[in-house]
């Protein structure tokens, strides 16, 4: 008997309907957008618990390993750099082989990394521990490419709430991940391991089981079952089928092997207007990804230095994973109904609310510093949808996942500049400082997306 997944993926196709169109009527089929998103899901769940557990102790472990917190931002910068590497990687193997592959190997790689973070904990090896760090980043690389995928088989005016869909996934795990903070380092405590290693156990496990559930149930691959019924939908001609088009008596595209599909446009002005998009919704994701690292990964720092525990911190950014993904329905939403610019406002009215509430809150407040860091995930939310909705949009398919891998290494480059530099701002000019320029800093896409709301008027 076939399982579920399988039977989705070999729907039949009436006997009436010339094979050409077999991928077209898959592709256009809910059933098969559903089971690709169930499957996407599933493994958000899974990536989300491995990628809140660095983001909570990885500063503390390094600031532990090595005595200073002027170095606490270098693991964020770490795996946020190895992300960078990550998301090249994954986007090639994607655009040659299908999401499957590339999101599988991105997910398996996150979790070599995080064994390499346990055994640099029980090694006390700071060398072994970056090194592990940046293996560690291809799972947050990872995590947010499987976004993309969501919106390949969806209708144009459903892609926003398509991506909100999977990201919302990554917010149980994200949520379960910093909670579970003491307990895993209680195991690890009992394994005769570091405290601070016990969360990358959790990681290791949650990015290998992602990388199985993809790899054996993400069918038909949903990139490749998209470039087929582009492939075999000729293109409107008045008097005659377009060049490219299959004959009647083509065989039908095999549904996980990359078909060619050209839709590039030759025409110079539309080019730059794609290419005027892309670069659009690459600022609005590169700027409030900055912002969010860089007061993120020091918030843990600031709080352990003025006497909270693991357990508060721990709290502190579970609240700020849920606001960065539970939202994203509710976004996604938006972003269709009112367009992506509107949103992407938002995002940085957004996060100058957050840097202004962390730069003013007592040290002493846990429950400031969550609202701050809750605003800093929702301003975050904001910025990932609405600039994943633009990019997706004006992307050619074709050409698609490499322009989603390049504008992720330009977000996981300002991620790594805004980790790297929020240690040394704190230990400079301390935490208000950072949290305040922060805010102030994502003011700056304001005038890009006004401007381009002016063009788009005209």
């Amino acid at each position: 008997m076939e399982k579920r997944g399988e039977l989705v993926a070999r729907t039949p196709v009436p006997p009436t309907a010339p094979p050409a169109e077999q991928a077209a009527e898959q592709a256009a089929d809910p059933a098969v957008q559903r089971h690709v998103l169930r499957v996407l899901v599933i493994s958000q769940v899974l990536s989300g618990a491995g990628l809140a557990a660095g983001i909570t102790v990885g500063a503390l472990l390094a600031q532990d390993m090595l005595g200073s917190t002027g170095l606490a931002g270098l693991p964020s910068a770490l795996f946020t750099a190895g992300s960078a590497c990550a998301a090249i990687a994954v986007s090639r193997i994607s655009a040659a082989r299908g999401r499957r592959p590339g999101l599988a190997a991105g997910y398996a790689t996150g979790a070599v990394g995080s064994a390499g973070v346990i055994t640099a904990a029980a090694l006390d090896s700071p060398a072994l521990l970056f090194a592990a760090l940046f293996v560690y980043g291809a799972g947050t690389a990872t995590n947010l490419q499987a976004r993309y995928a969501g919106a390949d088989l969806a209708a144009p005016g459903h892609r926003a709430r398509a991506v909100s869909t999977v990201l919302v996934a990554t917010t149980l795990g994200g949520v379960l991940g910093p909670n579970l903070a003491a307990p895993t380092g209680d195991l690890a405590h009992v394994l005769g391991l570091p405290r601070l290693a016990g969360p990358f156990l959790l990681a290791g496990l949650a990015y290998a089981a992602a990388a199985l559930v993809l790899a054996t149930r993400l069918h038909p691959d949903p990139l490749l079952l998209a470039r087929a019924a582009a492939a075999a939908t000729p293109a409107p001609a008045p008097d005659a089928p377009a060049a490219d088009a299959p004959a009647p008596d083509a065989p039908a595209p095999v549904l996980d092997t990359p078909a060619p599909v050209l839709d590039v446009p030759a025409d110079p002005v539309a080019a730059a207007r794609i290419r005027n998009r892309v670069l659009l919704g690459a600022q609005v994701m590169v700027v409030t990804q900055l912002v969010m690292v860089a007061v993120m990964t020091m918030t843990p720092v600031h709080m352990h230095d003025h006497g909270h525990g693991t357990a508060a911190s721990g709290l502190v950014i579970a609240l700020h994973v849920a606001a960065m993904y539970l939202p994203s329905p509710l976004t996604g939403r938006l972003v269709d109904r009112h367009g992506p610019l509107a949103v992407g406002a938002a995002a940085g009215l957004t996060l100058l609310a957050a840097g202004l509430v962390a730069a003013l809150a007592p040290a002493d407040s846990v429950a400031l510093l969550a609202l701050a860091l809750v605003l800093l995930g929702l301003g975050w939310n904001f910025g990932l949808v609405s600039g994943t909705a633009v990019i997706t949009e004006a992307a050619p398919l074709a050409t698609r996942a490499r322009t989603q891998g390049a504008v992720d290494v330009a977000i996981a480059v300002s991620g790594t500049t805004g980790g790297l530099a929020s240690g040394a701002v704190v230990d400079l000019a301390g935490y208000s400082a950072l949290a305040l320029g922060g805010g102030l800093l994502a003011l700056v896409i304001l005038p890009a997306l006004a401007a381009t709301a002016t063009r788009s008027r005209r």
